[in-house]
């Protein structure tokens, strides 16, 4: 099935799940923008804002946020606690939600990785390869749009019915199964007493609706802010990053390089929502990566927003990714095709995007800032000194982001073999 049909296939798989007969109960509850970016009333912002109101959160929750940072939105209908995060937490690490019991939202999203998985495509757990790189969770209560093109997904309460149920590629292959997957919740004791104690206002019903809603809370308390550079830039420590990273930091946002302009703002992407910018922003661009046809194309199934917007212009439009722990969630970009940060440096954004590499020249259509730039190598390593600033060492490795059964702790993921 191409990019497009999948895409399609998983907005439809969305729109029937939250729509009619038994699924009725899940219905919904930076510095200036760049081109290719939505702010306030633009119909994309306007989308994501839907889901997310601005909402008041129980005072049994605290979230674990530094004093500079602004609450994230919280959807009315699903207000966060401690027992529905610690609920969501087990759910996330537990490969009874895939139906071969293989696999957790985890095997795509591991903790040392950023919440992202090594691979270049995502692999369900039937050993289907999927059509995109697992992105990285830390922080994803902040984003509007939740996937690397598709601007209709804007919660988490949505969007964890993909990975569960969607045929196209298959994740976690219980579409047709919801009937097994809350047989196996409903048969543990210790599921039913959590249920019990995140949705006692639901008599601790274990349905699709309260599934979702702790998964997402759990996603929700990923939140990423205590790296180097967060202490260096917010808190004013000045030893927190070295003399290196602070001449990248320079870089980065000068406009020799232009990396501010998509990578701005609180979490280093253009796509952001949260108490004091309620009506989001969302930015996607083409960086060049692609240029099949000289003409600005992209590989089929790849054509990013286009395969939403239909418009052409939009080929190879991807959501910008965050920045943060980036040294940890490699490779990189929508497909995995760059498989570190010296080769995103020196062969895709010095060059004015990968494409110009080849016989097709740099693709037309890439954004404004990818014009191209020289660093010398002591400029290539004070970049990447600034951009390895930017991991959060106490969230990578945390225990109340951990399996709770402590299964499969390992002290560095990195280490796998086959990654």
């Amino acid at each position: 099935m191409s990019g497009g049909r999948q895409a399609m296939a998983s907005a439809l798989l969305v729109a029937c799940l939250l729509s009619g007969g038994a699924f009725d109960a899940l219905a919904a509850g930076a510095p200036g923008a760049a081109a290719g970016t939505t702010a306030g009333g633009g119909a994309h912002a306007a989308a994501s804002a839907s889901g997310h109101a601005a909402v008041g959160t129980p005072a049994s929750y605290r979230w674990r946020l530094p004093a500079w940072a602004p609450e994230p939105l919280v959807p009315d209908d699903n207000p966060m606690s401690e027992a529905k995060v610690a609920l969501g937490r087990a759910l996330f690490y537990d490969k009874a939600l895939s139906a071969n019991r293989t696999q957790s939202c985890a095997g795509c999203h591991e903790q040392a990785r950023g919440f992202s998985d090594g691979r270049k495509l995502a692999l369900g757990s039937t050993g289907v390869v999927g059509a995109r790189n697992a992105m990285p969770l830390a922080n994803v209560a902040y984003l509007p749009t939740l996937t690397w093109a598709n601007p209709n997904l804007t919660t988490l309460e949505q969007q964890a019915l993909v990975p569960l149920f969607g045929d196209h590629p298959v994740e976690m292959g219980m579409a047709g199964r919801e009937d097994l997957l809350l047989g196996r919740l409903k048969a543990k004791p210790s599921y039913r007493r959590q249920f019990a104690r995140a949705f006692p206002e639901r008599g601790g019903e274990i349905s699709l609706w309260s599934v979702t809603r702790a998964i997402a809370a759990y996603e929700r308390s990923l939140l990423s802010m205590n790296s180097p550079y967060d202490r260096y830039r917010y808190e004013g420590k000045g030893g927190a990053i070295s003399a290196s990273a602070k001449r990248g930091e320079t870089l980065f946002f000068g406009d020799r390089l232009e990396c501010y302009h998509c990578h701005g703002g609180l979490h280093f992407t253009d796509n952001q929502i949260h108490r004091r910018l309620p009506e989001g922003e969302t930015g996607y661009h083409n960086t060049g990566l692609y240029n099949l046809d000289g003409g600005g194309a992209y590989p089929p199934g790849q054509q990013g927003l286009r395969e939403f917007s239909g418009e052409p212009q939009d080929e190879g439009r991807f959501r910008t990714p965050s920045l943060r722990n980036v040294a940890q969630t490699a490779p990189y970009m929508h497909d995995g095709s760059v498989a570190t940060l010296d080769q995103a440096i020196r062969r895709h954004y010095a060059v004015k995007g990968r494409a110009a590499l080849g016989g097709t020249g740099a693709n037309p259509l890439r954004s404004q800032f990818i014009e191209g730039f020289e660093l010398s190598e002591q400029e290539v390593d004070d970049l990447k000194a600034f951009l390895a600033s930017l991991s959060d060492a106490e969230f990578l490795r945390a225990s109340r982001h951990a399996d709770p059964t402590g299964a499969g702790r390992k002290p560095d993921s990195s280490q796998r073999k086959g990654r």
